[in-house]
């Protein structure tokens, strides 16, 4: 018998029904949502499949992603949003990836300040948490499902920082960047 059809033989059998992988995966996200829960206060608007969506008194859209690598999405349509904006991200980043709550709210609160600057996208880490954030126009009001005319609408899309495991083979130090 030939190698393949044995591999995937004793793949079709090792391998767990998918009933189970998406009963897991659900059991997963569900307890993620209530970790963000916990973390920032916020309260669960509704859940399907992977995707979480929250009722959060300081954003306008907070939304949890949980296909790996797991990610959250804050929106608001506020030119300069509110103090309590940038800690609900520092409150969910330290849930979501371990970071400290402060040093991600000063983060956010620098890209935020930055992308209106610039008027590009800005992008940054601290600790375990990496943060992207924009403000635009209506292409992301409508992305983000928030509807209506939003010239001056914030986003900001958080994950864990992933280390290029190639880093020390490149002879790169941790905060050196390649190029």
């Amino acid at each position: 018998m030939k190698p393949f059809p044995v591999l995937l033989l004793a793949a079709l059998v090792l391998s767990p029904p998918a009933e189970a992988r998406s009963t897991r995966q659900a059991d997963s996200c569900d307890r993620l949502t209530a970790r963000m829960i916990r973390a920032t206060g916020a309260s669960l608007a509704g859940r399907e499949a992977s995707l979480a969506v929250f009722r959060a008194e300081d954003a306008n859209r907070m939304s949890l992603d949980c296909r790996a690598p797991a990610r959250m999405a804050f929106g608001s349509r506020d030119h300069e949003p509110a103090g309590a904006y940038f800690i609900l991200i520092g409150l969910a980043a330290e849930g979501l990836t371990g970071a400290k709550a402060g040093m991600v709210e000063i983060l956010a609160r620098a890209l935020h300040r930055d992308s209106r600057l610039t008027g590009m996208a800005q992008a940054g880490r601290a600790g375990n948490a990496a943060l992207r954030c924009e403000t635009s126009g209506q292409g992301l009001a409508d992305a983000l499902g928030l509807g209506g005319a939003a010239p001056d609408l914030t986003r900001c899309m958080l994950t864990r920082h992933g280390r290029t495991i190639l880093r020390r083979r490149a002879g790169l130090f941790d905060g050196a960047q390649a190029g």
